[in-house]
């Protein structure tokens, strides 16, 4: 268990460290260009991949804690420092999607008020185009380790560098237009960097309402919940599955369930069958997932 989790934890690194290389030559080169170029979307940008630049360091911080093995302070593991690193993601991505968003919405305003806005340069746009090919690619490469490894936060990385490479496209287009269609046309380029801001803060929520909900012990969905309950079911002689109570740990499942069962076999019966539905469920839903199954006797006077 401890070298498969020692290969996992090295594939995640070996691929975060890619998408974190990529990541500081992009942001390198959007800044160059932003400021060169005079686009505030391309700056926008830039910041937008710093921003993946941290989340990429985060991550591999995190992702060495959460595949520590149970120790004597954390008997459920360390699964939840996974959650709490995209709970980290989201809440970057919210604040510098409203940065960019207010920055952007400041320059609309000078456009409306007649202030003349610099046209941005062509580097800025080469810069956009690259940033697309670059951060799409990037979005498949790490989606299908964070797949592949049921690592929750490089997943979440992957849909990052997603939303960088459908942010980029907004970007090119602002940026093309207010270079290709003269001066009157030149508020393309922050209204492209107000529709970065939006992808990038659509981007926070969806990371963080699935995460916070395992931060707040929110129960597993009904229709697992159902799966559990047949599977318990499905052992001759157990009856009235109750008192079901489930969460996720990182990438793990917990489970807590009573069950009844005839109260005149032998204890090493009914320990032998609980140990069934364990492994029953634990074959269902990944070998680490925590199972605990307390017997009742049944008789005439359970009510349940």
């Amino acid at each position: 268990m401890e070298a498969e989790n020692t290969t996992q934890e090295r594939k995640i690194y070996q691929t975060t460290i890619t998408g974190s290389a990529v990541d500081f030559l992009l942001l390198i080169f959007k800044f160059f260009a932003g400021i060169v170029g005079h686009s505030a979307a391309m700056l926008a940008e830039a910041v937008h991949s710093l921003s993946d630049f941290v989340v990429d360091i985060i991550i591999l911080i995190f992702v060495h804690i959460a595949n520590k093995p149970i120790d004597k302070g954390h008997d459920f593991g360390h699964g939840k420092f996974e959650t709490l690193a995209t709970a980290i993601i989201g809440v970057l991505l919210l604040f510098v999607g409203f940065g960019i968003l207010y920055d952007g919405c400041d320059h609309i305003y000078d456009a409306i008020i007649g202030k003349v806005l610099n046209q941005p340069g062509i580097l800025a746009f080469i810069a956009a185009i690259v940033s697309i090919g670059s951060k799409e690619l990037l979005y498949h490469y790490t989606l299908k380790a964070g797949k592949k490894y049921h690592s929750q936060a490089t997943v979440a990385n992957a849909w990052h560098h997603r939303s960088d490479a459908l942010s980029s496209i907004g970007t090119a287009i602002g940026i093309g237009g207010a270079i290709l269609l003269g001066d009157r046309w030149r508020v393309l380029d922050p209204i492209a960097a107000v529709l970065v801001s939006i992808f990038i803060i659509k981007a926070a929520f969806s990371l963080l309402k699935p995460c916070m909900g395992q931060l707040l012990e929110k129960s597993l969905p009904e229709d697992i919940e159902k799966k559990i309950v047949d599977a318990t079911l499905s052992f001759p002689g157990v009856t009235k599955p109750h008192d079901l109570r489930t969460r996720q740990i990182g990438n793990n499942y917990a489970i807590d369930l009573h069950v009844l069962m005839d109260g005149d076999i032998s204890l090493n019966k009914a320990h032998g069958i609980a140990t069934n539905i364990e492994d029953k469920l634990k074959t269902m839903f990944g070998k680490n997932t925590f199972v605990s199954i307390h017997v009742e006797p049944k008789d005439e006077n359970n009510k349940v």
